[in-house]
């Protein structure tokens, strides 16, 4: 009897120690998951592990809506911190008369806007301020406010950047937006209340729009930007000119818009994009954007199968009028260049052009006053030609 009492005893020892170290170790998994991984995917250095940057990509969204519930509890505040302390809140201010009455009211607007340098240089999207004539007021995250300068417009890529005079501002992170690919789950930050109060939203990359052009139009314009993200989360108008960013906290986009037969349509100007636009912000050469004045239709496999284009790549010169008057603005360097309605430009200075390299994308690698070669095929007959920018 004592032995079997003993066993019993043994086992009933061995079941306890059992029992305690998973409960230990269940503790122990819970806050290593909830508090320790979250710093470490947010660390500035142990964030560009690969394992890590892998958990950041595997938390599971259980409710979608503007403030956000996700299975890691309050990890969406701790990936995006340092996004989020770069997020500010941009108010517009402007006197206007008004068309009826002709007296003069004050006038405001609310937006978004991300610090992209520590001197405290901002950029967001034109249409989240008002760009003539106007005052901007700027707070920040720790409630502060600053009077702003405009420094300009980039009319390719329609950001606008401003300025503030203060040092060692929170500046965001940039990743590089071509490793995005559709599916990725990604967080929209915006700031458009009254005072300094961040939303968030979180949603699927759904699309990359390779042929949306951002003059809006039928047809696309060598002097807008081509080829952008589309996600689809809900009240978009909320996160204009705000920043996109992934589970490392890095800048993937600025959230934009154009309106197109009356609809607002957005979508989201890739981060490596938003960086050669900041190279002219940065040197004040917002009018070295170059200028050739002419429309054009991107041609993909199905553009070309539709309309029995003998290439399946390529720019063609195009109008849908069909009138050369319409394709080509009247005295422009694509006029004086002599390119003509139904060209199909095929390389900028030898580089291809197709949907991944779009023809609007190549010219503004160049700045205005800059030669270029254009290859053309004109008639079944490939020829060259030169076109000063």
């Amino acid at each position: 009897m004592k032995i079997s009492q003993i066993k019993a005893g043994k086992v009933l020892k061995v079941i306890m120690i059992v029992f305690v170290i998973f409960i230990i170790g269940g503790a122990g998994g819970v806050y290593f998951d909830q508090k320790v991984l979250p710093f470490m995917r947010t660390n500035r250095y142990l964030s560009k592990i690969d394992f890590l940057k892998h958990i950041g990509e595997n938390v599971t969204v259980i409710k979608t809506t503007e403030q956000i519930t996700i299975k890691d509890g309050e990890s969406v505040n701790e990936i995006s911190s340092q996004a989020s302390n770069a997020t500010v809140n941009i108010v517009s201010l402007a006197s206007q008369k008004d068309s009826v009455s002709k007296l003069t009211k004050q006038v405001d607007k609310t937006g978004t806007g991300v610090i992209i340098t520590s001197d405290g240089t901002i950029v967001t999207y034109r249409g989240a301020i008002i760009e003539k004539d106007a005052t901007y007021k700027i707070s920040t995250y720790d409630g502060s406010y600053y009077d702003a300068t405009l420094l300009g417009i980039d009319s390719f890529t329609d950001l606008a950047y401003l300025k503030v005079s203060a040092p060692n501002l929170t500046a965001i992170s940039f990743g590089d937006s071509s490793s995005v690919q559709p599916g990725k789950k990604l967080v929209a930050i915006g700031n458009t209340f009254g005072e300094y109060q961040n939303r968030f939203a979180i949603g699927l990359l759904s699309n990359i729009n390779k042929t949306f052009n951002l003059d809006g139009l039928a047809v696309a314009s060598t002097e807008k930007y081509e080829g952008v993200f589309e996600m689809d989360f809900n009240n978009q108008s909320k996160y204009l000119g705000g920043p996109i960013i992934n589970y490392n906290g890095e800048l993937i986009g600025i959230v934009g818009k154009v309106t197109m037969d009356g609809q607002d349509h957005f979508f989201q100007i890739p981060a490596n994009e938003v960086q050669e636009s900041i190279k002219f912000a940065l040197d004040g050469k917002f009018d070295a954007r170059p200028f050739t004045g002419f429309y054009y239709v991107s041609i993909s496999k199905e553009y070309a199968l539709v309309n029995s284009l003998s290439r399946d790549r390529g720019a063609l010169i195009y109008s849908p009028s069909g009138k050369q008057g319409l394709a080509i603005i009247a005295n422009s360097p694509a006029e004086n260049a002599g390119l003509k309605i139904n060209d199909i430009i095929t390389a900028v200075n030898g580089k291809e052009v197709d949907i991944n390299n779009p023809l609007s994308n190549l010219i503004n690698q160049y700045q205005k006053g800059d030669n270029i070669e254009l290859t053309i095929q004109r008639a079944g007959n490939e020829i060259k030609i030169p076109v000063k920018l």
